[in-house]
């Protein structure tokens, strides 16, 4: 896969809870950029192949399933929303339930394959903000932007479950830090693009920094990059 001088790409991976996704539509929305929640592309794939009773294990299935998928995103990134086949499922996604099946899915070679070609065409001028697991080593590996967030596993777990109960969600927070300890060796240990710090990526840890901190390092260091290359 080739650069596209006339759409770079930041991509931003890290485990869930070290703020990707805010952090992602904050940069994006400051540069004027396209963004890709690859997160909620898996979530999507997994609540439309559970709701139709499809199970991870069942290959043949998924791959069939996969083709008549249509999914589409909303192009203003500071008010992201998601679409599958005419269906709204920006909220719907958002549960841990989805979230869990979305890991299990995600580990599936198959799947990653059919989502792979549907990630990368959202690289577009005048450039893209891509959060996830595996964007700067799988999806855009020739990305002009790298970075790795991190946190602490307390920080994570707090964080989310700080955002789950603002939603309404009934959730315990021993329960949620080992739900994303399972999901953290799941995402690390799949055979396929497993969750890794990409070698010529930055690495932040933003477990004592504010989300406006954590946006202005990463402007920058997307300002800085694109200077070198001009």
């Amino acid at each position: 896969m080739q650069a596209r001088n006339d759409a770079p790409v930041l991509a931003i991976d890290g485990p869930s809870g070290t703020g990707k996704g805010t952090v992602g539509r904050l940069v994006a929305a400051r540069l004027d950029w396209h963004y890709l929640d690859s997160g909620a592309v898996y979530r999507v794939f997994a609540y439309m192949a559970d709701d139709n009773g499809i199970s991870h294990h069942d290959i043949d299935k998924l791959t069939d399933f996969s083709r008549n998928l249509r999914m589409s995103f909303a192009p203003d990134p500071s008010a992201p929303a998601i679409f599958c086949n005419d269906l709204d499922l920006t909220e719907a996604i958002r549960t841990e339930r989805c979230g869990e099946l979305a890991s299990l899915y995600a580990a599936v070679p198959e799947v990653r394959s059919v989502l792979l070609d549907l990630q990368r065409a959202q690289q577009r001028p005048p450039g893209l903000v891509a959060d996830g697991r595996d964007m700067g080593s799988t999806v855009f590996p020739d990305a002009e932007v790298k970075i790795y967030l991190d946190a602490s596993a307390e920080e994570r777990a707090r964080r989310r479950y700080k955002q789950l109960k603002e939603k309404g969600f009934d959730v315990s927070l021993a329960r949620l830090r080992q739900e994303m300890g399972e999901r953290d060796r799941r995402d690390a240990s799949r055979a396929a693009s497993p969750l890794v710090v990409a070698a010529d990526a930055s690495r932040i840890d933003t477990s004592d920094m504010t989300i406006v901190e954590v946006v202005d390092a990463v402007t920058r260091l997307v300002e800085t990059r694109l200077d070198a290359l001009r």
